[in-house]
């Protein structure tokens, strides 16, 4: 069942790509207080979340602090090592929390999986992104698939 508005963020372990590598995380750390945004990508280094989804928060991610947004956070269902890699590659600094599903059980217990398997991709994560106050969803947005439109940074600028 996918995660509605003023449904908590399940509550388990995560990874996040640290400078010294992959670091173990509750959810509770990462979304329990304050504002949170996070986007959900298909896969690092693809097209449109290398060209577009990624860069459109980071050249916005002032703008989200500006609204009171605490963290921004990024997930991809790919290993720690290889969102690492992509942070590196796009610059991301400390603008935007880089958060490996490398199993996708995050995604998974959003009910946001993306079944690619056909497309030899295996199961992913659906493009979206998504609004917590206080560890709370009080915004979705999912994009129909290949879509890009709703889950972008400055479509979410207007609902934080």
């Amino acid at each position: 069942m996918t995660i509605k508005v003023g449904d908590p963020i399940p509550s388990m372990k995560v990874f996040i790509a640290a400078p010294d590598g992959p670091k173990e995380v509750s959810t509770e750390e990462l979304f329990g207080k304050g504002k949170v945004v996070m986007f959900g990508i298909p896969g690092a280094f693809t097209p449109t979340c290398s060209a577009k989804h990624l860069p459109g928060f980071l050249e916005h991610a002032d703008a989200f602090r500006a609204k009171g947004v605490d963290r921004i956070i990024c997930m991809g269902v790919n290993d720690a090592f290889v969102m690492s890699a992509w942070a590196k590659d796009q610059g991301v600094g400390d603008k935007v929390i880089m958060l490996a599903d490398g199993s996708g059980t995050f995604t998974k217990a959003l009910g946001l999986e993306l079944d690619l398997v056909a497309r030899g991709l295996g199961v992913r994560c659906q493009r979206f992104a998504l609004v917590t106050q206080d560890g709370k969803v009080t915004h979705l947005a999912v994009e129909p698939p290949g879509g890009f439109d709703v889950s972008r940074a400055e479509a979410i600028l207007k609902v934080v």
